[in-house]
């Protein structure tokens, strides 16, 4: 028997189940596609903090592991190293489960707050990397023309230096910016009801899961594609003309 489709599910009523008019509820009504549209909301907020926080962390890293100081570098190859290698559920699970018994002063913090952080820390590893690629891949003359001109170390890399290598970056940090909303998802497991925890919520109270998760799919999609369009704009509008990078 050939399945039937009911993609008036996101039309009813999440309490009693009756279709509403124009798939939106009111005040005293609230559908599954409020709902999901809801969560799809915490999703993009989990995920533009995280990115927030994962591009500031991560630059500061990257930039570290390129400076000609041992500590400094090994600060930054720590970093890339601790975050990188763990997975990112355990690093979610230690934010909102160990590191509150450790310090007292963060069993306050939103789970919210506790999801960006994780997500930060752990997409903040893969910047780094690509920022020290973007710095190595930028010829020597870039340093000597900096020292050339009378500007210390702190400002080579300022006005010289980054705003080269992020030009360079920006392709791969689409790929991360991408994986960021992708990886939102992991939210679901310390009950942020983003995306994929409305999937799993409104499968079992519908048992519509096909429908369900085809119009999580469909938002993830259409976030991920945002982003590109958007990372793929500022890359046209901040290219250096004629510039060929490489080589030392």
């Amino acid at each position: 028997m050939a399945y039937q489709w009911d993609w008036q599910v996101f039309c009813k009523d999440t309490i009693d189940g009756e279709i509403v008019r124009g798939c939106f509820g009111g005040a005293d009504a609230r559908t599954y596609l409020d709902w999901m549209l809801s969560a799809w909301g915490w999703t993009l907020s989990v995920a533009a903090c995280a990115w927030v926080v994962a591009l500031l962390l991560g630059s500061l890293m990257g930039t570290l592991r390129t400076v000609p100081s041992k500590p400094l570098q090994w600060l930054g190859n720590a970093w890339v190293e601790l975050f990188r290698n763990i997975p990112l559920l355990v690093q979610l699970f230690l934010w909102y489960h160990v590191i509150p018994a450790l310090l007292p002063v963060m069993k306050g913090v939103s789970p919210f707050v506790l999801v960006v952080f994780g997500l930060g820390f752990f997409t903040s590893a893969r910047v780094a990397e690509q920022v020290r690629a973007g710095i190595q891949s930028l010829p020597r003359g870039q340093m000597m023309a900096g020292s050339a001109m009378g500007l210390t170390l702190p400002q080579t890399y300022r006005f010289v230096v980054l705003p080269m290598a992020f030009r360079i970056v920006l392709p791969p940090l689409t790929s991360e910016a991408m994986n960021i909303i992708k990886n939102s998802s992991v939210a679901f497991a310390v009950s942020i009801a983003e995306l994929t925890q409305f999937a799993m919520q409104a499968q079992e109270e519908t048992s519509r899961g096909i429908e369900v998760y085809l119009g999580v799919t469909a938002l993830y999609i259409v976030s991920a594609l945002a982003v590109n369009r958007v990372m793929a704009f500022i890359e046209k509008r901040v290219r250096v003309p004629g510039y060929v990078g490489g080589g030392k």
